[in-house]
C-alpha cells in the first residue's frame, strides 16, 4: 500500500521530522485560501507515481494569483495516468542543500537496507550514475535493529559535512523506527532539504507499507484510497491484482513468479506487455471470465497471453472460466494460450470442443516461451 505524499509526511511528522508548511487542497478556491496563508509556495500535485515533477506534477507560484492560475492548470491534469484530484500546497523553501535518506528490504541479504547520500533530489539510481562516492549503505539485522556505529559509518562513508550529523542521525533513527513500526517495505525522503536559515526538512516523503500487514496496521489501512487507472481500481475492488503497462500485449498468469517469467520472455522476444494480471493460485472460473474482461478493455491491448501451470489452480476450471467469458465478451483480438499442470488433459479437451463452434482466434501452445514468441509475433512487435 503506498501512502499518498501528504500522508507520508504526517507520520514524519508525528516522530519528529520537520517537514515543511503545508496543507492539502482538493479545488482552486481553497489552493487560494492556503497560498494567502504560506506567501510563496510549491504545488504538488498528489498522485501515487515517481517523476511527478519532470511530467509537470510539481508547479511552483510566487504570489496568490499565480498560484491560482497554477491550480487551474493541475486540477483534472493526467500525471503518467494518473489524474490529479489533490495538491499538496506547501511553503517554497530556500534551499541551500539536498541530501538523500531511504530504508527498504534487502532480500539478498536477509535485512533492511539504510541508503544515505549527500546529495539529493534526482532519483536513486541517477544518484549512484552521478554521484557514486556520496552513497552510502548499511544493511540492518532485523534482530538487532539499528546500531549507533552504523550510523556514524554512513555519515562519514556518504562524505556528508559534519555540521549536518546530529541532526540526519537523528531523523536516520526516526526513519527507522517508522519504518518497522508500520511494517513498511520502503520509505524515503528525498530530497532531505538543509534551508538557509540552517534547518533541514523533510521537502518529500515516501511510505509504502505491506499489504500483508494491513490486518495488523490499523491506521494504515484506514488510509487507504484506492488510485491509478480505472481499469486498476476497478480490479482492486474485486481483489484482483492488476497492473496496467505501456506495452500491447496483455497477461494474464497465476502467481506473483509465473506473471514475471511471463513478462520477462516477452521482453527476450523483443515484445512489450500493456498489463499483466495475476489469478493467484486455485482461481474460479467466475475469476477467469472477470480477467478477461478486465484485460481486454484495456484499447492497448492487441493480443493476449494467456499462461496457466496448474498446481492448485485446475486447468480444467481455468478453461471453464475461458469458454463463459468467451460466450460473452466479443473478442476480436488474438489470444495466446499455455495450459499446463493440474487437469491439463481436461482442460485442453475443454477449449478444443469450444472452438469447433467458435470464432475465437486462439492459439494453443505447450510451452511459456513458446507462447511469448507467438504472442509477440501476432502483436507485430512495438
Amino acid at each position: 500500500m503506498k501512502l499518498y505524499e501528504y500522508q507520508a509526511k504526517e507520520f514524519f511528522s508525528k516522530h519528529g521530522i520537520k517537514i515543511p508548511k503545508s496543507k492539502l487542497a482538493t479545488d482552486v478556491n481553497e489552493v487560494e485560501e492556503i497560498a494567502k496563508e504560506l506567501g510563496k509556495v510549491v504545488l504538488k500535485s498528489q498522485v501515487l507515481v515517481g517523476g511527478r515533477g519532470k511530467a509537470g506534477g510539481i508547479l511552483k507560484a510566487q504570489d496568490v494569483s499565480e498560484a491560482v492560475e497554477k491550480a487551474k492548470e493541475l486540477f483534472g491534469k493526467d500525471i503518467k495516468g494518473f489524474r490529479v484530484e489533490k495538491i499538496l500546497v506547501e511553503e517554497m523553501l530556500d534551499i541551500e542543500r539536498e541530501m538523500y535518506v531511504g530504508i527498504t528490504l534487502d532480500r539478498a541479504n536477509k535485512g533492511i537496507v539504510i541508503i544515505l547520500s549527500s546529495v539529493g533530489g534526482m532519483d536513486i539510481e541517477e544518484i549512484a550514475i552521478k554521484h557514486p562516492d556520496k552513497i552510502s549503505k548499511k544493511v540492518v539485522s532485523p534482530v538487532w535493529g539499528l546500531r549507533d556505529y552504523q550510523i556514524r559509518e554512513l555519515l562519514y562513508e556518504s562524505g556528508m559535512p559534519k555540521e549536518y550529523f546530529k541532526e540526519v542521525s537523528s531523523i536516520i533513527k526516526k526513519l527507522y523506527e517508522i519504518f518497522v513500526k508500520y511494517e513498511a517495505e520502503l520509505t524515503e525522503i528525498n530530497p532531505l532539504v538543509v534551508t538557509r536559515s540552517g534547518e533541514i526538512l523533510a521537502a518529500d516523503g515516501r511510505l509504502n507499507i505491506d499489504d500483508n500487514a494491513l490486518y495488523r496496521q490499523k491506521e494504515m489501512a484506514e488510509r487507504r484510497e484506492l488510485a491509478g487507472s480505472k481499469l486498476e481500481i476497478e480490479a482492486e475492488e474485486k481483489g484482483i491484482n492488476y497492473v496496467k503497462l505501456d506495452g500491447n500485449i496483455g497477461v494474464i498468469a497465476n502467481g506473483a513468479g509465473m506473471s514475471m517469467s511471463t513478462m520477462d520472455l516477452i521482453y527476450l522476444e523483443g515484445g512489450k506487455p500493456a498489463n499483466f494480471l495475476d489469478i493467484g493460485g486455485g482461481a474460479s472460473a467466475e475469476l477467469v471470465e472477470t480477467s478477461i474482461n478486465l484485460i481486454t478493455s484495456d484499447p492497448s491491448v492487441r493480443v493476449v497471453f494467456i499462461n496457466i501451470f496448474g498446481g492448485i489452480t485446475r486447468c480444467d476450471v481455468v478453461a471453464e472460466g475461458l469458454i463463459k467469458a468467451f460466450n460473452k465478451i466479443k473478442i476480436d483480438i488474438p489470444v495466446v494460450l499455455r495450459l499446463a499442470g493440474t487437469n491439463e488433459e481436461e482442460g485442453k479437451e475443454m477449449i478444443a470442443e469450444f472452438m469447433k463452434s467458435s470464432d475465437v482466434k486462439l492459439y494453443m501452445v505447450d510451452t511459456m516461451e513458446e507462447g511469448a514468441k507467438k504472442a509477440v509475433e501476432l502483436s507485430g512487435g512495438v
